[in-house]
């Protein structure tokens, strides 16, 4: 859980819930979330995953392109694509103020995203 997590967990408010004896129970009502943070979270994720699927198509028209599979006009309109496709990336990355290295995710015992 991230600073941010923690500190809206921890700003929950409470109140009582009545139980089967009667005698009221402290549980969480709400939990306070800046919805900024929620947009940002929510971008970042779909950016990760926009560009791990950008990069997997570029390897693939690299392989293809050396293998000859495209004619000219199809490598010339992947290229212009790609481009269109990277330029919209660093936009949306400015938009939500992130860097290539905070889409490259952390899996854990599985390595780094990209």
């Amino acid at each position: 859980m991230n600073a941010d997590a923690t500190s809206a967990v921890g700003s929950q408010s409470t109140g009582s819930a009545p139980t089967a004896t009667g005698v009221g129970i402290e549980r969480p009502r709400r939990i306070d979330i800046a919805q900024d943070d929620v947009k940002n979270g929510l971008g970042k994720l779909v950016l990760t995953l926009v560009e791990l699927v950008r990069q997997i198509v570029e390897r693939q028209a690299i392989r293809r392109v050396e293998g000859g599979s495209l004619n000219e006009a199809e490598i010339e309109r992947l290229g212009t694509t790609l481009m269109q496709l990277s330029e919209q990336m660093d936009l949306l990355k400015k938009h939500f103020g992130l860097r290539d290295e905070d889409l490259n995710i952390d899996l854990g015992p599985l390595g780094r995203l990209l």
